[in-house]
């Protein structure tokens, strides 16, 4: 019986909406948290691998790193 279904499932039926807040969380989890890591990873490269870069110099590219990763990441308003 190819065609026959048991059980409480029935196809096209499911309401996805829980998945697709887990699914937008995760996302927004994994985009954030990877720039947070990047701009933590690049301020300690330059404060101890760059000789002559000290902590403002390492600081300041690291916030300015930080503004333009937020401002690609951020969401954009839908188009609808």
């Amino acid at each position: 019986m190819a065609g026959h279904q048991s059980g409480d499932y029935h196809k096209g039926d499911m309401d996805i909406h829980e998945q697709s807040e887990t699914y937008d969380l995760f996302m927004g989890l994994t985009k954030w948290g990877s720039l947070i890591i990047a701009v933590g990873i690049l301020f300690f490269v330059l404060l101890f691998a760059v000789k002559g870069a000290g902590f403002f110099i390492a600081g300041f590219v690291s916030a300015v790193v930080a503004v333009i990763g937020f401002l690609l990441l951020k969401k954009k308003p839908d188009a609808h």
